[in-house]
């Protein structure tokens, strides 16, 4: 068996596209474009890179970008006056923290100041409450981008076992309710799981999301199981995955290459919240 390969750049592409008509359209009906505000407090290099990117992808998307800097020895009452006027203006579709902050800030509780309604991260309590509600809102971008390129590999969810490897809140929590939504039996492992190679031989879907490099292999994969890496590590070789990609593709039906697999769709699915965030706003007033 010689796995397909899911290749991400071109259902982000797509993605993109329909996101641009989206905006488009919005911006036609509304007078103004959709539009996403990031505040980044300090100089991070690998944050001033992320920031960058988002914003060009905004703009080649029709969404206007507002970019927020603060020095990094800004106070918390000025970041969350920052994040209280954007949170009041109706420019402002969506609204990113970039994380880290600086150790005398707490990136959780500022990021949970944001209107969950312009949460383009669905990082917000309320946003993670709507998701386990299965209420309409904010998804979180990466997690969502996984279930667009599950849809791509025509996986049936339904009753499927699907095994997520990682409980973070930023991925594998969201990961697990996206999938149970599309009801799939769902089990979250972690670093206390018990022989993990055997559960993750029951799963007809794989997801690989815990930053260890080419950790699962081929006898982990049940033969004919749609395989997910949403790791990303950098070895002296270049970029590889959670998951031994060469091994693994001789094993599973489906699988997403590192890098161009899970990547290209995270800032699609940022583009494709602020558009929705627009929207929102817009039924709310």
């Amino acid at each position: 068996m010689s796995a397909r390969i899911i290749d991400g750049k071109a259902v982000a592409a797509r993605l993109r596209a329909r996101v641009a008509e989206q905006a488009a359209q919005f911006a036609h009906d509304h007078g103004r474009p959709p539009g996403l505000a990031t505040i980044m407090v300090g100089d991070d290099p690998a944050s001033a890179v992320y920031v960058a990117g988002k914003h060009k992808a905004s703009g080649e998307a029709g969404i206007a970008s507002f970019d927020h800097r603060l020095p990094a020895d800004a106070s918390r009452e000025d970041v969350v006056a920052l994040i209280e006027r954007l949170n009041g203006d109706p420019e402002v579709s969506g609204m990113i923290v970039q994380l880290p902050v600086p150790a005398h800030l707490d990136g959780v509780e500022l990021t949970g100041l944001v209107d969950a309604d312009k949460d383009v991260d669905g990082l917000t309590a309320l946003s993670a409450g709507r998701l386990a509600l299965g209420l309409p809102g904010l998804r979180p971008c990466t997690p969502s981008g996984v279930m667009d390129l599950l849809a791509e590999a025509e996986a049936d969810l339904t009753g499927a076992e699907a095994v997520v490897i990682g409980r973070s809140n930023l991925f594998g929590k969201p990961m697990a309710q996206m999938l149970l939504a599309a009801n799939a039996t769902v089990t979250v492992c972690h670093s206390r799981t018990r022989d993990l190679p055997a559960t993750c031989r029951r799963a007809d879907v794989l997801v690989a999301a815990v930053g260890r490099a080419e950790m699962v292999k081929a006898d982990w994969v049940k033969p004919g199981a749609v395989v997910v890496d949403v790791g990303m590590n950098r070895l002296a070789g270049g970029l590889v995955g959670d998951v031994a990609f060469a091994e693994v593709s001789a094993v599973a039906a489906a699988i997403t290459p590192v890098p161009g697999g899970v990547g290209p769709m995270t800032i699609a699915g940022l583009l494709r919240n602020t558009v929705e965030a627009a929207r929102l706003q817009e039924a709310r007033r």
